[in-house]
């Protein structure tokens, strides 16, 4: 059973602000996790940072500013963002949000950055650079940005499909050599795709989409990340915030905010997803807990070499998340939570098709 037992049995949304101080008091000595047999030792919850700059609406600076030193504060070690959030501003915000935190609160902060996205001026994705010539481009750019003389994970962000893989990594493995990057990551990549890298230089751990209504990672992908010894930063633990809790039918996105061309947001599919949330808030009631940190908890609970990436913009998000780590799931809740949500039981694919397109993950 979970100790959060002061949390209502609601699951409101008000929960995450009554749980911030004791989350984030009682998580800084939660045990760690590595990113792989290679890869450094982390907290089990990583930060991902970029709805604080990019594809969520307008974010509250000092907000984010202060969610970051909160995230800090209750021992989250490993920052995550990618050198195109907002045209590099998610950087930016890193290095002011280091620049301001206590030295202890710096020195422990780890940056995993994905790279070669290509933009254009209105903010279009015109596709992937894994050149090496490029990677050192965009290396050096994060190191400006960022304020840091290394980068401790550094990755492409999709496969350029016109690049082997073996010349990204490459590359990387070279800017490891001259101590410019730490550890070697990729992500959204396929089993095969994998296996190649990992037969270049050494992968800490794999970034892909893993959560209770995407599960695609477990019949081939996960099993070989296993097999070679890397580990998961699994993002999109909430689905962007479908399964957290807190979205609603009737909810008016934001200008800018990218879930209004998700299909998984739209019309009968977003009404069956929030169907299967409906089913998993009464799981998480029964627990005294909330239905986000019921789907944290899940992933959490599927091992130790996954680490789930949370994009809280705010304290109280931050807050409710870190309380997943008091989140203790029994044989009987896990079943109670796949009966709720079984699956391949989401309704439309985790991204627009010219996105899925660019997956290699899916292919």
């Amino acid at each position: 059973m979970t100790t959060n037992q002061s949390t209502s049995k609601t699951g409101t949304a008000q929960a995450g602000t009554a749980q911030a101080g004791t989350a984030q008091a009682g998580t800084a000595q939660a045990a760690a996790r590595t990113l792989g047999s290679t890869g450094p030792g982390v907290f089990p919850l990583g930060l991902g940072c970029m709805g604080m700059s990019a594809l969520y609406g307008e974010a509250d600076r000092a907000e984010s500013l202060a969610t970051i030193h909160a995230a800090l504060d209750a021992g989250v070690t490993l920052l995550d963002t990618g050198d195109f959030y907002g045209m590099g501003h998610n950087e930016l915000l890193i290095n002011e949000a280091l620049r301001t935190a206590p030295a202890a609160a710096r020195d422990q902060a780890l940056t995993s950055v994905k790279f070669g996205a290509l933009r254009t001026v209105e903010g279009g994705f015109t596709g992937y650079d894994g050149r090496p010539e490029a990677v050192k481009n965009f290396l050096a750019y994060s190191l400006q940005r960022l304020g840091r003389d290394h980068i401790d994970v550094y990755r492409i962000a999709r496969v350029d499909p016109d690049v082997p893989i073996e010349e990204t990594v490459g590359a990387i493995a070279e800017a490891v050599a001259a101590g410019h990057v730490r550890h070697i990551g990729l992500s959204e990549v396929g089993a095969d795709t994998l296996r190649r890298a990992a037969a270049v230089a050494p992968i800490a751990d794999l970034q892909i989409e893993y959560s209770l209504i995407s599960r695609g990672i477990e019949e081939e992908i996960l099993p070989t990340a296993r097999e070679l010894g890397i580990g998961v930063t699994a993002y999109g633990v909430l689905s962007r915030g479908l399964i957290s809790g807190h979205f609603t039918r009737d909810r008016a996105l934001a200008p800018g905010d990218f879930r209004g061309m998700s299909p998984r947001f739209q019309g009968g599919n977003l009404d069956r997803n929030l169907d299967l949330v409906d089913a998993l808030r009464k799981v998480a009631d029964e627990k005294g807990v909330t239905v986000a940190q019921t789907a944290i908890a899940w992933v959490l609970s599927r091992g130790e070499d996954i680490v789930p990436l949370v994009g809280a913009r705010t304290r109280d998000r931050l807050g409710e998340a870190l309380g997943a780590l008091q989140v203790t799931l029994t044989p009987a809740d896990m079943a109670a939570i796949e009966d709720a949500v079984p699956a391949g039981a989401a309704a439309g694919e985790r991204y627009p098709a010219a996105q899925m397109a660019h997956l290699d993950s899916e292919h």
